[in-house]
């Protein structure tokens, strides 16, 4: 069980939200709910114990579970399916097994006495720590989340993002936990995944704290919603599911618009009749009376919600450029043994649109940071054309220097700009006032999405580089940024699991992953955006 007493938070200077108390416990499925930047994900930091409020307590009693939205935990050279285990405890004993088996092949009979003895030991206190039926739990929840077992024996250094994301995942669910505090969970999963995982916390029985902008996830899951409200720095708590919240939330407003309307007319007509009475010296105690009557009218009474500012976006005026500004000759990528993807070629004419679809693992991010100049081929060439300017957004933000502020990235990203029109653009993806001095790496994953998307908008790139661009997004700013694909003028290379952002992108290309194969797009493909 959690319980939160007096909680404060801020992001700098900012205030997020003060005096804010709520437990959460067995039973409770709880939608963290608010706009990108209200303290979401500061707020489930605060809660795993891997950050202080700047005042107040958290009291914590069982295991948490938590899982962030960049998981990046886990020794890179660790086997996934040891990372899993891990969770338990039964990763330690799993790599001595391994160890004993190789040595009981041995020709020194002397080895193999000895591994054949280890083996027997090690053997029981697997059993006694309940390791085979832990084993295939793990293995269960693995298949559910398309996790194979050629991904479990891989390093966790040759996983793709969203590989990555999904092991944590799976070790967040296998670890037993008492309360879970999930980030942004659906991110990087197939629909089928995602299918299984609402049933699958719909029947969780202990405390759950879920972030997320899939709002079927919430109305399968959610029996009460916290909602962040960053223009009042408080938490609206409701104990209703997400479709009685939505009209709950919604009457709330209305009483509190009609309760301040009455009010603020009742206290203006008290204030007129002061003014009146003021100007006579008989009169005036009278006038103070009145006035003050007015002020206690007003005070005590619940703010109105402050409509939320979205971050306007427009993707830049593409510079000029020849007629193919980008191909790729011959791409091949492998870790180890594993080979990624072999012979992909890939042109990309002026103002084109692709998608690049595939199973999670096929290549697509890797593919996109080859295009993007990040990650060198193994064989192949990249061969920039006449004029060629790149953007490229990574779904984990690696484009952004997280020691740097956000001031800092965007001069990095625009050295031409002065700064009040550097300052301008970030204001219109409401970085304002001090939050342009904040390190890059202590943003939420919806800050670092649109500061990693202003920074493309100052680039006049003619060629886009997408990977995931819709990930973290409140439903507002994703609106945004499909209109913003629609009206862009250049070329664009899309990843997605994001249905809508096909659709608004328009494309004409698709190739697909592992093979390389290159087709013009039809309806038919569009039903494997969210199933690849």
């Amino acid at each position: 069980m959690i319980v939160a007493t007096d909680i404060e938070l801020r992001a700098g200077a900012r205030l997020l939200m003060e005096g804010v108390n709520f437990r959460v416990a067995a039973g409770d499925r709880i939608g963290l709910v608010g706009r990108n930047g209200a303290g979401k994900t500061t707020l489930t930091k605060v809660l795993a114990g891997e950050g202080q409020p700047a005042s107040g307590t958290v009291t914590r009693s069982g295991e948490i579970g938590y899982l962030p939205q960049d998981p990046r935990a886990g020794d890179p050279e660790m086997l996934a399916r040891d990372r899993i285990l891990a969770a338990r405890g039964l990763d330690a004993v799993v790599t001595k097994l391994r160890r004993a088996e190789a040595d009981m092949a041995s020709d020194d009979p002397k080895v193999r006495d000895r591994a054949m003895d280890r083996y027997t030991k090690l053997d029981a206190r697997f059993e006694a720590l309940g390791g085979y039926t832990a084993e295939s739990e793990a293995a269960r929840i693995c298949a559910n989340l398309n996790l194979p077992e050629r991904i479990l024996t891989q390093q966790l250094k040759t996983l793709s993002g969203g590989q990555r994301r999904r092991v944590e995942l799976a070790r967040i669910l296998f670890s037993a936990s008492e309360t879970l505090l999930l980030d942004e969970p659906t991110n990087h999963l197939d629909a089928d995944s995602i299918t299984w995982l609402r049933e699958h916390l719909k029947n969780y029985a202990g405390g759950l704290i879920v972030i997320s902008h899939d709002v079927e996830l919430l109305e399968v899951v959610v029996n009460r919603v916290f909602h962040l409200d960053a223009n009042r720095a408080t938490i609206d708590l409701y104990n209703v599911g997400w479709k009685n919240y939505l009209k709950q939330r919604e009457t709330d407003e209305k009483r509190r618009q009609r309760e301040r309307a009455n009010a603020e007319k009742k206290a203006g007509t008290l204030l007129a009749q002061a003014a009146k009475m003021g100007a006579k010296a008989t009169k005036a105690v009278a006038a103070q009376n009145m006035a003050k009557r007015a002020e206690r009218l007003l005070d005590g009474l619940e703010d109105v919600r402050v409509q939320d500012k979205v971050a306007k976006l427009r993707f830049p005026k593409p510079a000029p450029c020849g007629k193919t500004p980008l191909m790729a000759e011959g791409l091949s990528k492998s870790y180890g043994s594993l080979e990624i993807f072999t012979s992909v070629d890939l042109a990309i004419d002026r103002g084109s649109r692709v998608v690049i679809l595939g199973l999670n693992g096929a290549g697509k991010t890797t593919l996109l940071r080859m295009l993007g100049g990040v990650e060198d081929p193994d064989t192949g060439q990249i061969v920039p054309g006449h004029g060629l300017k790149v953007g490229y957004y990574a779904q984990e933000h690696e484009t952004l220097d997280h020691d740097r502020t956000v001031l800092e990235n965007m001069r990095s990203a625009s050295p031409d700009l002065d700064d009040t029109r550097v300052r301008t653009v970030l204001g219109s993806f409401l970085f304002s006032g001090d939050d342009v001095d904040k390190p890059a790496g202590v943003l939420s994953g919806g800050e670092k999405t649109r500061l990693a998307l202003a920074t493309l908008v100052v680039s006049s790139a003619n060629v886009l580089l997408l990977d995931e661009p819709t990930n973290n997004l409140d439903p507002a700013s994703r609106a945004e940024i499909l209109d913003a694909l629609k009206h862009y003028e250049g070329a664009v290379v899309l990843v997605t699991h994001d249905e809508g952002a096909v659709e608004a992108l328009g494309p004409e290309r698709v190739v697909l992953l592992p093979d390389g194969v290159e087709d013009l797009w039809n309806a038919g493909y569009a039903e494997l955006v969210a199933l690849a």
